[in-house]
């Protein structure tokens, strides 16, 4: 019941335009990620797995920084770990907590296991 709440008041929240502000958050695929690239977007990957207590204190980071209008034209993708098994090769990611940018195709950078508000923020600062 409770987590019914929660999405119908997320639901609601982004209704009424409060996520316009909001970086573009995306469950990672080839094809949207392949459509970003070649749109020339801003884009940061997060390669993380729901059991790493290090990609858990990157969450926060991120999620402040998709709420900064700075940020609003960043697409972020989050590539699960365990699961995308095809992605996590591609990226040419070990471990999971990696946060990797792109400028169109072109990457800009890449991070592991960094839960420094300040440096993510100057990763994520890379794409734009």
């Amino acid at each position: 019941m409770l987590d019914r709440r929660i999405l119908l008041f997320a639901a609601a929240f982004s209704f009424v335009g409060f996520g316009a502000l909001a970086a573009d958050k995306t469950a990672f695929t080839a094809k949207s990620f392949a459509a970003a690239q070649a749109a020339g977007d801003s884009i940061l990957v997060h390669v993380n797995a729901p059991w790493c207590p290090t990609c858990r204190a990157q969450q926060p980071i991120l999620q402040k920084l998709e709420k900064d209008p700075k940020f609003s034209k960043l697409k972020v993708f989050e590539v699960d770990f365990d699961s995308q098994k095809d992605a996590v090769r591609s990226f040419k990611a070990t471990t999971q907590s990696t946060l990797i940018v792109f400028k169109g195709a072109t990457e800009t950078g890449r991070s592991v296991g960094d839960t420094d508000a300040k440096s993510v923020e100057a990763l994520a600062e890379k794409a734009l």
